[in-house]
């Protein structure tokens, strides 16, 4: 256990967890932001689905290592099929 009060495996779950949602923000074109919306849905759906059966299961030896594995798994299967924003340096210096 670290000085967090959480063990490994949940922290190694809580990173999978924010990997999956921590998308970058869309062009400013409508198919790249609905492609994004789309996606966070997805993936949003998935790590619940995933914490729910962790939360419901009878809890065995590395279930929530296995729950991270999953998410990450589920992640993989999902990946960013739209444009992300980059801000142009001259944008960024006013």
């Amino acid at each position: 256990m670290s000085n967090t009060g959480l063990d490994e495996a949940v922290r190694d779950l809580l990173a999978a967890v924010v990997a999956a949602l921590d998308l970058p923000l869309p062009t400013i074109d409508a198919a790249d932001e609905r492609a994004h919306h789309r996606l966070l849905e997805l993936r949003a759906l998935d790590v619940r689905v995933v914490l729910d059966v962790l939360a419901r299961s009878p809890h065995y030896p590395g279930a929530v290592a296995d729950s991270a594995a999953e998410v990450r798994r589920r992640t993989e299967r999902e990946p960013i099929d739209y444009a992300p924003f980059v801000l142009r340096e001259e944008e960024a210096t006013g």
